[in-house]
């Protein structure tokens, strides 16, 4: 009875960790990729992506055409609700 650690038994050892840190990292990305969920978008997107002029973002804002949220200095905005707005853009 050798109670001794080989190289090869910590070779082996480490390949097993390793192995075990790259499914775990697998599936946290997976889960990861299913969740994500853009209901919110930056006002820089909703800029780029529709062409507006921060004015005319805001006078949306102001009528209450679409809902918006103001984290720490940036405003969010719906995506439904601007996909409901403009259609097809």
């Amino acid at each position: 009875m050798s109670d001794q650690v080989t190289k090869d038994d910590l070779r082996q050892f480490s390949l097993l960790i390793i192995d075990e840190v790259r499914k775990i990292v697998q599936a946290a990305n997976e889960k990861k990729e299913e969740t994500i969920h853009l209901d919110w978008l930056k006002s820089r997107t909703v800029k780029k992506m529709l062409d507006m002029s921060p004015a005319s973002m805001q006078n949306l804002r102001i009528t209450g055409k679409v809902r918006c949220k103001k984290v720490m200095g940036s405003y969010y905005y719906n995506k439904t609700d601007l996909l409901n707005l403009f259609g097809d853009k």
